[in-house]
């Protein structure tokens, strides 16, 4: 290190050092986090690329995944044949679509053949706008037997939350199973994609999810940026007080007896040390080609 910047090993600008480390740490694990949730949005549109278009397979096929569904699970399409057990219908709040909130209308579905019942969400049902702990209309599910083509969804965890009779916060299977006091399959539920026969009112069906990564990455790449730009910033400031520095040892070079002397100000001494500086370094000003014409031409005459 050059005798210039030799002021970089004091405790001060050492400490500054250290800070500009610990945010750059902050920043990298931003940074970090901002990648995760990109590689958990890919994921999750992997698995609806993969799964949600595909065609149906019956429920014998993936009965297993509603019991113990794995993440890559998500969005399988199954064809079930059996019966809606109304009696027993949930409606789940606060649940968004089309940017409005509503309601998730849940129902039970005993499928035949077997001694399932599986938790299906018929739909989205939006709020009563003179009762807004009510919604705007009721849809009952067919009767009888009936052919339903629909998603497989992982349940959702429980949220410490209060719901009215009849509601839940979420699609909590476990608190589900002991409101209605059946055995329920506590691994995943359904969403509803068809039901046939069709009844003449159904809840609205549930958007596709989008396919869309989100900003993550951006972010990762500000975060990044961020934690470089305080290294930056330290080295200009390290710039910037060496140039004090050296125009203050320039200052003292001109603050001689000739000049005390004369009684030439601190600020002319000092405006004296830059122009001297600039004239090193080759980059004038407009004043500095003025003034240096003036004392070739006017004052040495």
């Amino acid at each position: 290190m050059t005798r210039r910047y030799r002021f970089l090993l004091s405790p001060t600008w050492l400490g500054w050092l250290g800070l500009c480390t610990l945010f750059a740490l902050a920043c990298v694990f931003l940074a970090q986090w901002q990648i995760d949730r990109r590689d958990q949005a890919l994921e999750e549109i992997g698995r609806v690329v993969s799964n949600y278009d595909e065609d149906p397979v019956s429920y014998s096929e993936v009965r297993e995944l509603f019991h113990d569904p794995s993440a890559d699970d998500e969005w399988t399409v199954t064809r079930v044949t059996g019966e809606y057990l109304e009696d027993e219908t949930r409606l789940v709040r606060n649940r968004a679509h089309a940017g409005s909130i509503g309601y998730e209308q849940l129902v039970p579905f005993s499928v035949a053949g077997t001694d399932d019942v599986v938790v299906v969400s018929r739909g989205w049902l939006p709020t009563d706008s003179a009762d807004g702990s009510r919604p705007a209309y009721m849809p009952q599910p067919p009767e009888g037997e009936v052919e339903m083509v629909m998603r497989l969804k992982p349940g959702e965890p429980e949220i410490d939350r209060d719901a009215p009779a009849g509601q839940l916060a979420s699609v909590d299977l476990d608190e589900y199973a002991t409101e209605v006091d059946r055995d329920l399959v506590l691994g995943a539920y359904g969403q509803m994609a068809s039901e046939d026969p069709a009844p003449e009112e159904t809840p609205q069906q549930l958007a596709r999810p989008e396919l869309d990564e989100g900003p993550h990455l951006s972010y990762s790449m500000q975060w990044y940026a961020f934690g470089l730009l305080g290294f930056v910033g330290w080295g200009y400031a390290a710039r910037v007080q060496a140039r004090h520095d050296e125009l203050s040892d320039e200052e003292d070079d001109l603050d001689d007896g000739r000049h005390r002397a004369a009684g030439v100000p601190r600020q002319e001494r000092l405006r004296e040390a830059r122009r001297r500086q600039r004239l090193r370094s080759g980059r004038l000003t407009d004043e500095d080609v003025e003034d240096a014409w003036t004392e070739e031409h006017l004052l040495r005459r």
